[in-house]
């Protein structure tokens, strides 16, 4: 039996906010940045619409669902607080993801920032507060 060759073909991509496809577009477009390469689906109603998502290196995958400047700012802010639990060696980088993964009740293979809503990134951050907290790594 042949394997089925995978298809190469750009992802159809929906805005959560306003329902419009989204659209490949160079970042530097988006940033007003020449010196990015990097690739992003934006919403085909942007500006009015502020909505888009970086796409995985290499790939034409988008890293998860759209996101406006709140959503953006919270999975930033949720990962900078993430990433302190094994930057400041309460557990190292493999376990801290199974931990978020099994507070969340989600499988590994989906503990992604870049997936989050609002409300999960809110949560890791006060959890990842709490755990650097009891740990005495808190800023």
């Amino acid at each position: 039996m042949k394997k089925k060759a995978k298809q190469r073909h750009q992802s159809v991509v929906r805005c959560p906010y306003c329902g419009a496809l989204a659209d490949l577009r160079p970042a530097a477009e988006i940033y007003h940045d020449d010196s990015r390469d990097d690739l992003l689906y934006v919403c085909r109603n942007y500006p009015r619409c502020n909505a888009y998502v970086r796409v995985q290196p290499g790939t034409k995958q988008p890293m998860g669902p759209l996101a406006n400047g709140d959503l953006r700012h919270l999975r930033i802010r949720a990962h900078r607080a993430f990433d302190r639990v094994w930057q400041c060696g309460v557990m190292t980088r493999d376990a801290a993801y199974r931990w978020m993964a099994d507070y969340f009740c989600i499988p590994l293979r989906e503990a992604h920032i870049g997936q989050f809503s609002e409300y999960r990134c809110q949560q890791l951050i006060r959890k990842c507060e709490d755990l650097l907290w009891k740990a005495g790594k808190a800023s």
